[in-house]
């Protein structure tokens, strides 16, 4: 499973950008971590995730926070 860290998070559209082990941007929605349980993340944090779809138009899903 891929890893990256939080580079942005809005807490109100609860949305943000993760930068990825490869040093690319990805955008994520609250669908991307509506069924994990987190209810936010802080800019820094380490994070999981799954990429569903094609190259460019892949999207971030089962997102979670990366624990010990």
């Amino acid at each position: 499973m891929p890893q990256g860290t939080i580079k942005t998070y809005d807490t109100t559209s609860r949305s943000g950008v993760i930068l990825d082990d490869q040093k690319r941007e990805l955008a994520f929605d609250n669908d991307s971590f509506r069924h994990s349980g987190v209810r936010m993340f802080r800019i820094g944090q380490r994070v999981k995730y799954q990429l569903v779809g094609h190259a460019e138009r892949a999207q971030v899903r089962d997102l979670t926070i990366v624990t010990l």
